[in-house]
């Protein structure tokens, strides 16, 4: 495997900057029929392309749509750069919007007037951020490039930056060594400790990577570390090939290249890895020992990478500021026969054991209606390790009857477990769901319970009938955990949807954050009233007056909607943080009260801390005045990567607390020592 070439097999993709290209600013505006540039000529037939205003600065060239079943609309390029020898096409392509169909080419045309295709973006090519830059290989010989779109009217490509050269001898021009906050995690092999940006130019005599020395020195304990790879990110089709030849990572984006490397303080890849035109991203994998300790920190660096044309380079940076956490991936794609995971909820016993509950998304990643029951699994070691999965509620097989959606409490006075869930009697989820009562017509809002420590569960219990409003078109509870209140009653987090019609009489059903309690230890329940509109998945708190905290998502986006309450939701108050102090891109957060010996009553909140632009950022942060403020100073970014965001925390013995929070449909655990967040050690 270390010696076989991989670029046949590594998709050409985007690379973060093109260098200095054509952006179109010498063009006018208007529909584009011919027009010269530096870098070459371009032509296009009436009603296939315009030049406009780019979204950033300067101009940008829109490939039209041309609508279902026509034919494609393209424009050609005849660069100015000598190709005889062959090159490289650059450019930046953005999708003009999600219609779909969508077809996107490049094609290069030699004299005879005979196109080859050399670029396909049907899947690659996306929406939004000012689209992706990407690196094509050009052929000997040739003398113009086509730019093809076959998309619906309206639709279509934007195109920047567009730049071809002539081929030349390829050279290593820079190497960059980053650290992304990725915990690394017991039972995955994948964790990338550290990132290796290797940026080369030219396409001639193709240049290898055949050493890459790197250090562990910043790493604990060397013990906590089981195997060390070095990693090639692959998408779409080139990993599915990749994974055909058994060079793949199973469920994993990233190529194993060379060996598994046996930890110590400076390790030496040996490889035979062939670079490509722009940047080439490479990883540095972490296998965490079984045995790990959630503890401690893994740490890793680059120190230097030699090629085959003999040069070796260091890095301006060779070991990044930060180390990675130990963290346990509690549930992953392909446990216990299930495809995916989602929507975490996590609760301490009175014994002190963790109960996680969760989605078991059997088939596919998508909510209800699905083939969905909710699992559960127990740690009595503080998230050191975990149980066997087990399930706590099952509807019945199949898409008919799904359950999801968990929360979880523990009713402190009696030790009893409670899980709140979802049941979807056919399609009657968040979009199928009708007025009414009856499975037939709505969702319903279950119960079960243990009393055993959570080692088995009762049968279902359906509260709907003391909940819901029969003109409400849903009732059910907020994902991840209830609380009990100093004076016993349990409280659970709620949405519904209320009997709104939009202009055609149809369901509109309005959503709203509320509340339900009991006062009887579970035996009745009842609602609240809703908090704001356009809220949804919410989790709450008990303050120092005995008054609760509604902590929600906000469909509006941007930061969550905060209340308070004094009657158990009969009335609200928002609080003077309501949509200021909380960024969320539209996201399920947790809350949680502890109270400390040491430090006295702190709220600890968790979510992608970001007001946009996607679920990333995992945060954790200390409150020590119920939640006026969040000081930077007590906040830890857990992990850094896009996933679905969902998190839930609970106390671990009195001086840590734990989160499960989502991964891309896995489901991981960290524990985070209490002094860490409030400053009392480095983080």
């Amino acid at each position: 495997m270390m010696n076989r070439p991989l670029l046949s097999l590594i998709a050409l993709a985007a690379f973060t900057t093109p260098l200095a290209a054509e952006d179109f600013t010498t063009f006018p505006k208007g529909p584009l029929a011919s027009a010269k540039s530096a870098e070459g000529a371009w032509n296009a037939l009436p009603g296939h392309a315009e030049i406009r205003d780019a979204k950033e600065a300067g101009k940008a060239l829109r490939l039209f749509g041309a609508g279902e079943g026509k034919e494609a609309r393209s424009v050609t390029f005849t660069p100015t750069a000598n190709l005889d020898k062959g090159g490289m096409l650059t450019f930046r392509a953005e999708r003009w919007s999600g219609k779909k169909p969508f077809k996107f080419s490049v094609e290069a045309i030699d004299g005879a007037g005979k196109a080859t295709r050399l670029f396909e973006g049907d899947n690659t090519v996306k929406t939004g951020a000012g689209g992706s830059a990407f690196a094509v290989e050009v052929p000997a010989g040739v003398k113009t490039l086509r730019f093809s779109s076959n998309a619906p009217e309206g639709a279509g490509v934007i195109l920047t930056d567009v730049r071809a050269e002539k081929a030349a001898p390829m050279q290593v021009v820079a190497m960059e060594v980053s650290q992304p906050v990725v915990p690394m995690l017991i039972r995955k092999v994948d964790n990338p400790a550290v990132a290796v940006k290797l940026t080369t130019k030219g396409q001639l005599d193709q240049v290898k990577l055949t050493r890459l020395s790197i250090t562990l020195n910043g790493t604990d304990n060397l013990a906590d570390i089981a195997g060390v790879r070095l990693g090639v990110k692959a998408e779409g089709a080139a990993a599915k090939e990749l994974q055909a030849n058994g060079e793949a990572i199973a469920n994993s984006d990233f190529v194993a290249v060379g060996p598994v490397l046996k930890p110590a303080r400076e390790l030496v890849f040996e490889c035979e890895l062939p670079l490509k035109h722009g940047d080439n991203e490479l990883s540095v994998l972490i296998e965490p020992a079984p045995g790990a300790s959630l503890d401690r920190r893994i740490d890793a660096g680059v120190l230097s990478a030699t090629f085959s044309d003999g040069k070796t380079v260091k890095p301006a940076v060779s070991e990044p500021e930060g180390r990675q956490r130990i963290g346990y991936a509690l549930r992953l794609r392909g446990d216990d026969k299930s495809k995916f995971y989602r929507i975490p909820g996590l609760a301490t016993t009175n014994k002190g054991t963790l109960i996680a509950v969760y989605d078991i998304r059997y088939n596919h990643a998508g909510d209800l209606p699905a083939n969905i029951d909710v699992g559960v699994s127990r740690s009595t070691d503080g998230g050191q390790t975990w149980g066997p999965m087990g399930v706590a509620m099952d509807m019945g097989p199949g898409t008919k009857d799904g359950i999801g959606d968990p929360a979880v409490l523990v009713d402190p006075k009696t030790g009893r477990i409670w899980v709140a869930a979802l049941w979807s009697h056919g399609n009657r989820a968040w979009f199928g769901s009708g007025k009414g009562m009856t499975p037939e017509e709505t969702g319903q809002f279950v119960l079960v319970h243990s009393d055993d420590d959570g080692l088995t569960w009762s049968k279902p219990i359906n509260i709907t009938p003391q909940v819901k409003k029969p003109d409400w078109h849903l009732f059910f509870n907020g994902p991840g955990a209830g609380i009990a209140m100093k004076d016993g009653t349990l409280v659970f987090p709620a949405q519904y949807q209320d009997g709104d019609l939009n202009e055609q009489g149809k369901k509109k059903g309005t959503p709203f954050s509320t509340l339900i309690y009991s006062k009887d230890g579970g035996k009745t329940w009842k609602s609240g009233t809703g908090i704001k509109s356009n809220t949804t998945e919410a989790q709450v708190v008990e303050l120092a007056d005995g008054s609760l905290m509604l902590n929600c998502r906000d469909n509006r986006g941007g930061y969550r909607t905060v209340g308070v309450t004094k009657d158990l939701g009969a009335t609200w108050t928002l609080h003077e943080t309501d949509r200021k102090a909380l960024r969320d891109p539209v996201c399920q957060g947790s809350i949680l009260r502890m109270d400390t010996d040491k430090y006295g009553p702190l709220l600890v909140f968790s979510n992608p801390a970001v007001s946009g632009g996607g679920r990333y950022n995992m945060t954790v942060k200390i409150s020590k005045d119920f939640g006026t403020t969040w000081p930077e100073e007590n906040q830890a970014l857990y992990d850094s990567r896009k996933g679905a965001g969902y998190s839930c925390l609970s106390p671990v013995g009195k001086d840590a607390v734990g989160v499960v929070y989502e991964g891309p449909c896995d489901l991981y655990y960290l524990r985070f020592p209490l002094k860490e967040l409030l400053g009392e050690q480095a983080k």
